[in-house]
């Protein structure tokens, strides 16, 4: 009877030890916060990226000038409007003009009415000459007087045309297919040989920037401009440099930026743009871990027990849209949980 309840008593003991080897082999819970959830923040080298002014422009400026001087009596364009090459826009008179061609076609006319009569003299002369009525002296006088008038015809012709050409020179004239951008000059205006009336826009869109000509000593064609989303239309965020004008103007450099997707209607429009002009430390985290709150913006901090608790950050524009840059508010190494994790 002693020997069963000591059997008994050694089975009871061997199930609560493999019981208790169950209990230790139970896997960990998982933790609140997914790894992937957290970040370390860590200095990393940035491009250092100098706001520069822009504005939307085209690639060249064309002027629609009086050619004369005289009174602006026409002018039926104004900004913003289309415009073709060699379209008529206005129209410069000058009374002088019309005055010295009447007068030319009256020298014209007296001119006709003499090679006329220099002409049919000629006609009778040569009948006489052939007749043996007149020598050849004679002939030969008469022919030199017909074409003396011949020649005093053209050069009247040639003046009263030299005159009505200056009069169709007052027709200003677009000299390239864009828009309008000025046209300040009003109808009733005195203007003079080759003042500008219509400044138009001509040839492709493009951003045009101006940098000092120290930052620009690095500046190529085929650098990536970074540009203002929201002043940009459509949202275009970044273009190329497509032109570096060698001249520089009081100490700055102009650079044209090709953006896909610009039109004439937006020409004009200033814009943001940053260039690079050297390399700096920065810490850079993604734009999804930080959160805008009334105007705030503010990470999810890790403290040393795992609580996570807001903090509020300083940023700036990072190199890439989907980046942003710690100017105060967090310390390398510190982690920061993405929002919406367990606290």
């Amino acid at each position: 009877m002693g020997g069963r309840w000591t059997g008994l008593l050694l089975a009871a003991m061997l199930t609560a030890l493999g019981g208790c080897g169950e209990k230790q082999a139970a896997p960990a819970p998982a933790p609140a916060t997914a790894p992937q959830d957290r970040l370390t923040v860590a200095m990393q080298t940035v491009a250092d990226l100098k706001p520069v002014p822009a504005t939307l422009t085209t690639r060249d400026m064309a002027d629609a000038r009086a050619r004369i001087s005289g009174v602006l009596v026409r002018l039926t364009v104004r900004e913003g409007d289309p415009v073709r090459k060699g379209e008529v826009i206005g129209q410069v008179q000058d009374n002088r003009i019309g005055i010295q061609t009447r007068a030319y076609d009256a020298q014209v006319a007296a001119a006709s009415a003499q090679a006329s009569a220099a002409q049919a003299d000629l006609t009778r002369t040569r009948d006489l000459f052939n007749h043996g009525v007149y020598a050849q002296a004679r002939l030969d006088q008469v022919e030199a007087r017909a074409k003396a008038a011949d020649g005093a015809l053209a050069a009247a012709r040639a003046e009263r045309a030299a005159s009505a050409e200056l009069g169709a020179q007052g027709a200003i004239v677009a000299p390239g297919a864009g828009t309008v951008l000025q046209a300040d000059v009003p109808a009733g205006s005195v203007v003079m040989p080759g003042q500008s009336i219509v400044r138009i826009t001509s040839g492709p869109v493009v951003v045009r920037i101006t940098l000092p000509e120290a930052d620009a000593a690095a500046l190529k064609v085929g650098d990536v401009i970074r540009l203002d989303g929201e002043d940009m239309p459509g949202g275009a965020n970044s273009g190329a440099v497509s032109q570096i004008y060698p001249e520089i103007t009081d100490g700055q450099v102009t650079a044209d930026v090709t953006v896909p997707g610009l039109t004439l209607a937006q020409v004009g429009r200033k814009v943001r743009a940053w260039v690079g002009v050297g390399a700096r430390q920065a810490m850079v985290i993604p734009r999804r871990y930080v959160v805008t709150r009334y105007g705030v913006d503010y990470v999810a901090l890790v403290g040393a027990g795992g609580a996570v608790f807001d903090m509020p950050v300083e940023t700036a524009p990072g190199p890439t849209p989907d980046t942003v840059e710690i100017l105060s508010g967090l310390h390398v190494r510190d982690v920061i949980a993405a929002p919406g994790a367990a606290r």
